[in-house]
């Protein structure tokens, strides 16, 4: 039995998608994690591993495409199902959630700019291998996370994001028709060393600081790009990471997709959804060591009768329940608005991802409290669980920087 689902007027065919998405979270991406988990960074992107059966698999049923619609081969889900299918991906790995939700970024990305621009040589050279790919072959990320920088990239619309002593390590020169990119993202860019295309943030105008940046879609085998050794991590060890170097790589302009003019709005938007997604992923994660709890009180004896018995651990349950239903309900309903507004209220994304984050890293943390030392044990889930929520609260913007970024907003915007 799952939650009760609270909105009544959810359709049989999103009911539906919903079972089909907990069958395969249950059925393929689960185990697939919990075997990767196990295994050292370099054994989890190895020829044979899992990972590349799991893409196959993702990529086969259209996964990867969930966010593109119908005319370009996705499956035109609006942002309820979105959250929907995001939510059960994180009950299943937070980590092959994040590598699974961004592998479509670079694409995506593209695909809007194409869509507006009406450039064929985009859709043609970067957007439809990947919506034609149902083998993995194609893998995107998001390399905007630098050594010397990381959530200082997203506080738009303050001081320090104008500040021209700020600027991204990457930085972009025009020559002729063409675009040279130097710099290099840091080891936190998640698919960074499996990817085959980056969705790159970088710096064009630096007297601007953050604000002059600009965006370019990266083939990544490309000459001048190379890779780093993949990261070794306390948790979300089934998601790759790793750095990647630019030394003077040159890209048509076509693929540079965003300029100053209008990178301070596209960082917004970026913010909203991207806060919003990592919401969807880790109300999955509470929701899952929610359950692992649970089951664990029902079956587990102590005292002479089952531990959900005991007042003590139904009154830790019931908080945990709370506090999972909460995360759904604000990360639900930020995400829908946010997808489907412009321009976003982008304080709600990130309140969402920092309720979900925090709730997911305070639920796992009483799931092993409850099954007290077993709760340690690699032969139970949560205790991967536990590490993976711990990463949630820094990845995508720090918890801290990102409330700045949202009191400003609530600070200049809300009204009394």
């Amino acid at each position: 039995m799952m939650y009760v689902e609270l909105n009544k007027a959810l359709t049989p065919e999103q009911h539906a998608l919903r079972d089909q998405m907990h069958r395969f979270a249950a059925d393929v991406i689960r185990p697939a994690a919990l075997e990767l988990d196990k295994l050292t960074a370099d054994e989890v992107i190895a020829p044979g591993s899992r990972l590349w059966d799991l893409f196959r698999q993702a990529y086969g049923q259209g996964y990867h495409l969930r966010g593109f619609p119908e005319r370009l081969g996705g499956a035109g889900l609006g942002p309820l199902e979105q959250h929907i299918v995001g939510e059960e991906m994180g009950w299943a790995s937070a980590g092959l959630s994040i590598s699974l939700g961004v592998t479509a970024f670079p694409f995506s990305f593209a695909a809007q700019y194409a869509a507006v621009t009406g450039n064929k040589d985009l859709m043609d050279e970067i957007v439809m291998p990947y919506v034609n790919d149902r083998e993995g072959k194609y893998i995107g990320c998001w390399a905007i996370t630098e050594p010397e920088h990381g959530s200082d990239t997203l506080l738009f619309g303050t001081d320090q994001f104008r500040d021209s002593g700020i600027t991204f390590e990457v930085q972009a020169r025009r020559d002729g028709d063409d675009w040279i990119i130097s710099g290099q993202k840091s080891a936190w860019v998640s698919n960074g060393t499996i990817a085959t295309h980056a969705c790159t943030f970088l710096t064009i105008d630096p007297s601007r600081g953050m604000d002059g940046g600009g965006v370019a879609v990266i083939p990544l085998n490309l000459p001048g790009v190379s890779k780093s050794p993949p990261l070794r991590k306390l948790g979300q060890r089934d998601l790759n990471q790793g750095e990647i170097f630019f030394d003077n790589v040159r890209i048509p302009k076509h693929y540079m997709l965003v300029e100053p003019e209008t990178y301070p709005a596209i960082i917004d938007n970026i913010l909203a959804g991207a806060n919003a997604g990592m919401s969807t992923t880790f109300t999955g994660l509470a929701r899952a060591a929610f359950e692992e709890a649970l089951a664990y009180t029902r079956q587990r004896r102590q005292g002479g009768k089952l531990i959900c018995e005991h007042q003590l651990v139904q009154d830790r349950l019931f908080q945990m329940f709370r506090k999972v239903e909460a995360a759904r309900a604000l990360s639900r309903a930020a995400s829908i608005y946010n997808r489907s507004t412009v321009p976003p209220a982008t304080e709600y994304s990130i309140a969402a991802k920092v309720q979900s984050t925090q709730t997911a890293f305070d639920v796992a943390s009483d799931a092993i409290q409850l099954m007290g030392g077993y709760g340690l044990s690699q032969e139970f889930h949560v205790e991967k669980l536990f590490r993976d929520a711990r990463a949630s609260m820094i990845e995508d913007g720090s918890n801290e920087v990102l409330g700045l970024a949202a009191a400003r907003r609530i600070i200049d915007g809300y009204r009394i």
